[in-house]
C-alpha cells in the first residue's frame, strides 16, 4: 500500500482578510497535504489575532518564524499596495511562495521576486483562481479537446478587474500564446448617487472605465473591458467573458454572480447552432460538493467532457464542500505544493502572473499616451503607472 506524502509545513505571511476566512480554512481541510504552522503579521496585535484566531504560533519577526517552525511555503497575503514588497521578504527567507494577486504592481519588483527565487531554487506560484474556478476550467478542458477549433478572439467583458480579467481573456486563447501589442484607453466618467455595496454607502461617484485591444503574434487578438465600480454597483451589473473561435462560440451572460453559461457549436446541416449543456453534478441528489462539472457536446464522436473537483470528498460527507472561488484558490496552492513535492513547475506561475500585469500596465500606458500603441515585452525601467 503507498505511503501519504508528509504534509508540507506552511506559513502564513500577512493578516489581511483573505488570512483568515480563506487561506486558514483551506489549509485546515487539506492535512494530507499541508499543515499550517505559523503565521507573521507586522503588528503584535494584528499577528496574535490571526494566530489565535486560526490556532497557530504567531510572529513579527520573519526570521525567527522560520528557524522556529521551519516552513517550506509561505501564502503571502497582506495589503494590496505590499504584494511586491512582502513577496521578495518571504522568497529571501528562503520560502517557496504562493503570492496573492497582483504578483507586484511593478514589473521590476516582479522581476526581483523571479531573479530571488531563482537563484535559490524556489518555486512561485500565484492565487489567480479565475481560470481554476468549474465553469472556467470545464471551458477549458472543452477548448482543449479541438472540438471548438481555433479561438480567433477572446473577450473579458467585465468578467473581472485589471489582471483577473487579461488572465480570464488569456486563457481562451491559450496561455502560451504570445500577445505583442496593447493599444489601451481609460476614460473617467460621472455617475449618479447609487447604493454601493462594498462601501455601504449612497453618493454620487467617478467612474473609470478601461478598455484594451490585444494583438498577438499569430493575428488573434484579445479584447478587455473594466469598469472600476463593476463589482459593487447596480449601474453596471453585466458581467461576462465570451470567445469567438472557428467551430463555436461561448458566452458567458451574468448579472452579478449569477451567470450562464452559452457555448455552442454547429448543428447537422451547417444551419443552426447546437448548444452545449453543463451540468453540475452534486455529492448528493439534494446537494453537498461538487464532484464534477459535465458538458453535454452533442458531438458522436465525444458527446461527454467532464471536468472532475479535485477537492470532492473521497467519502461521502468527509471533505470539503466548497463554492466555485475557494476551489479555485485551492486549485492555486496545490498547483504550488505539486511543484514543491516533484521538483516541477507550477501550472500557472510567476512569468504568467507578470505577463497579466503587463498586459494591464501597457493599457494604461497606452491611453497615457493618447492611445498610442504598446510594444510587448515592455521595459520595466520605462513604466510609469
Amino acid at each position: 500500500m503507498p505511503t501519504q506524502p508528509t504534509p508540507l509545513r506552511v506559513a502564513i505571511i500577512g493578516t489581511a482578510r483573505r488570512s483568515d476566512y480563506l487561506y486558514g480554512p483551506i489549509l485546515h481541510a487539506l492535512p494530507t497535504d499541508v499543515e499550517l504552522v505559523a503565521v507573521w503579521g507586522r503588528s503584535e496585535a494584528s499577528a496574535k489575532r490571526l494566530g489565535e484566531s486560526l490556532g497557530a504560533p504567531y510572529y513579527t519577526d520573519l526570521d525567527k518564524l522560520v528557524r522556529e517552525t521551519a516552513p517550506q511555503i509561505g501564502i503571502v497575503s497582506v495589503t494590496y499596495a505590499a504584494n511586491g514588497e512582502v513577496g521578495l521578504m518571504a522568497v529571501e527567507a528562503g520560502l517557496h511562495v504562493l503570492l496573492e494577486t497582483p504578483i507586484a504592481h511593478k514589473l521590476s519588483e516582479a522581476d526581483a521576486i523571479i531573479a530571488a527565487a531563482e537563484k535559490r531554487g524556489l518555486k512561485i506560484e500565484v492565487a489567480e483562481q479565475f481560470h481554476r474556478r468549474p465553469l472556467e476550467a470545464v471551458k477549458l478542458k472543452l477548448l482543449a479537446t479541438g472540438l471548438f477549433g481555433t479561438v480567433h478572439s477572446a473577450f473579458n467583458d467585465f468578467a473581472g478587474h485589471g489582471y483577473h480579467g487579461v488572465s480570464v481573456m488569456r486563457s481562451y486563447l491559450g496561455f502560451d500564446a504570445r500577445p505583442v501589442q496593447v493599444t489601451g484607453a481609460v476614460k473617467e466618467y460621472p455617475l449618479t448617487a447609487h447604493w454601493s455595496r462594498l462601501r455601504n454607502e449612497t453618493a454620487p461617484r467617478n467612474e473609470s472605465q478601461e478598455h484594451g485591444l490585444i494583438e498577438y503574434d499569430d493575428g488573434r487578438l484579445g479584447i478587455f473591458h473594466w469598469t472600476n465600480v463593476g463589482y459593487d454597483s447596480p449601474l453596471r451589473w453585466w458581467r461576462s467573458s465570451r470567445f469567438l473561435a472557428e467551430k463555436g462560440m461561448g458566452i458567458t451572460v451574468g448579472v452579478g454572480l449569477e451567470v450562464q453559461e452559452w457555448l455552442s457549436l454547429l448543428a447537422s446541416g451547417g444551419e443552426a447552432p447546437r448548444f452545449v449543456t453543463l451540468e453540475r453534478r452534486w455529492e448528493r441528489v439534494d446537494g453537498g460538493a461538487l464532484i464534477a462539472m459535465v458538458a453535454h457536446t452533442g458531438d458522436p464522436e465525444l458527446p461527454v467532457v467532464t471536468w472532475e473537483n479535485p477537492f470532492r470528498p473521497p467519502k461521502q460527507g468527509h471533505g470539503p464542500d466548497w463554492q466555485d472561488d475557494v476551489i479555485g484558490v485551492a486549485g492555486c496552492l496545490m498547483s504550488l505544493v505539486e511543484a514543491v513535492r516533484n521538483g516541477t513547475e507550477p501550472s500557472y506561475g510567476p512569468f504568467q502572473a507578470r505577463l497579466d500585469q503587463e498586459i494591464i500596465v501597457a493599457i494604461r500606458e497606452s491611453s497615457k499616451q493618447g492611445g498610442q500603441p504598446i510594444a510587448l515585452p515592455i521595459d520595466p525601467a520605462s513604466q510609469t503607472v
